[in-house]
């Protein structure tokens, strides 16, 4: 009975790590595709702080449309270098839109205006320090630890059942003779 309550035990760990493996490929998988409903990106700057830390992961989602106090992605002129910072103040001039934005650790606000098809999205959560570990992830060392750690799981769930299986059998060989 003790014996049916261990492996009882180990399946529900093993089946809970499972399962949270495939929500964790799913939540950073699914922004790799063309028409994402979200974005993941890594803070790189304490330009947030106290909102959150450098290494964070957020998570942003694109909207038509944004407010003051948003904290919101986005480039400066179309670049590849994204940014996220708090919407300080929002003007119109000659009917387009220009969110002045400013990181909340900064004094002053950003140099450059910020344009509405600049913007990526609004910011949904943060995660700390999560972001350090996906940058690792990226790196080819750490896919291939990823990879590694992955590839040990199976081998020693497998291994297990077949030395189970074994013991069975020669248990059962044992009986017969």
């Amino acid at each position: 009975m003790d014996s049916f309550k261990k492996n009882k035990a180990k399946r529900i760990v093993s089946c809970s790590f499972f399962a949270l493996l495939i929500i964790i490929l799913v939540f950073v998988a699914v922004p790799l595709l063309p028409n994402a409903p979200y974005s993941l990106r890594i803070v790189t700057s304490g330009s947030m702080r106290p909102t959150f830390d450098t290494g964070s992961l957020i998570v942003t989602f694109p909207k038509d449309d944004y407010s003051g106090g948003d904290i919101i992605t986005f480039t400066f002129d179309e670049g590849e270098t994204f940014t996220t910072h708090r919407i300080h103040d929002i003007k119109v001039v000659g009917g387009e839109v220009i969110y002045i934005t400013k990181g909340d650790a900064n004094k002053a606000e950003d140099i450059s205006d910020v344009y509405k098809e600049n913007v990526k999205g609004k910011m949904l959560f943060s995660v700390p320090y999560v972001g350090y570990a996906v940058d690792f992830f990226r790196s080819s060392m750490g896919f291939a630890l990823l990879i590694f750690i992955s590839a040990g799981i199976i081998i020693y769930d497998q291994g297990q059942k077949i030395f189970k299986e074994t013991k069975k059998l020669k248990k059962k060989d044992n009986q017969d003779e």
